[in-house]
């Protein structure tokens, strides 16, 4: 499954990043909907979820976030709405770790 966030903050950070492998998240922007998938191995075998999907969020409540490979990059967002039948677009599309 899917869970779209909207983008509410992130660090400086983001954008300095110029590794190669990293650069993705200089794109990252307030704002912005960014649409998450949640895929085994990331995937609780017990609850079938994926650990910070918002599961148990409600309306306006505001949710954390930290890039992978730069604990620096981070920020917050609040979720949207999750999909069953994932349709992420190529740009603004992570998976969950």
């Amino acid at each position: 499954y899917c869970v779209e966030f909207r983008t509410e903050s992130l660090s400086q950070h983001c954008a300095l990043e110029t590794r190669p492998y990293a650069r993705w998240m200089r794109y990252l922007r307030e704002g912005h909907t960014v649409c998450v998938t949640c895929q085994p191995p990331a995937m609780s075998a017990a609850t079938r979820r994926c650990s910070g999907d918002g599961h148990d969020a409600h309306g306006d409540q505001v949710l954390h976030w930290e890039a992978i490979g730069n604990s620096q990059c981070q920020g917050t967002w609040k979720k949207i709405r999750q999909l069953e039948h994932c349709s992420c677009p190529l740009v603004h599309s992570f998976i969950f770790t």
